[in-house]
C-alpha cells in the first residue's frame, strides 16, 4: 500500500545510472544533501528525492536509500 510519504525508489534507482551513483554515493555519506538536490534539479527525480528527504529526513533518508540499494543488489 502506498501513501503520501511512500518513495518511488523506481524512478530514483532504476531510470538512469548517473542518478543511482548519486544516490548511492549520498547514501553511504560521500554527497550531502544539498549537492544531491543540486545536481538532480529540474529532473523527473527531484520531487522523489526531496520529498524523501521532507518526509524522512537525512539520516533516515540515507538508511532507506541503502536498504533499497541492497534490495536491488546495488549495494554501497
Amino acid at each position: 500500500m502506498k501513501n503520501s510519504s511512500s518513495v518511488d525508489w523506481n524512478l530514483l534507482l532504476d531510470s538512469n545510472n548517473s542518478v543511482l551513483k548519486t544516490i548511492s554515493r549520498w547514501s553511504s555519506g560521500e554527497l550531502t544533501t544539498r549537492e544531491v538536490v543540486d545536481s538532480v534539479t529540474f529532473t523527473e527525480f527531484s520531487g522523489e528525492f526531496r520529498k524523501l528527504v521532507r518526509n524522512h529526513g537525512t539520516t533516515y533518508g540515507r538508511r532507506l536509500a541503502r536498504k533499497a540499494l541492497r534490495y536491488r543488489g546495488e549495494l554501497v
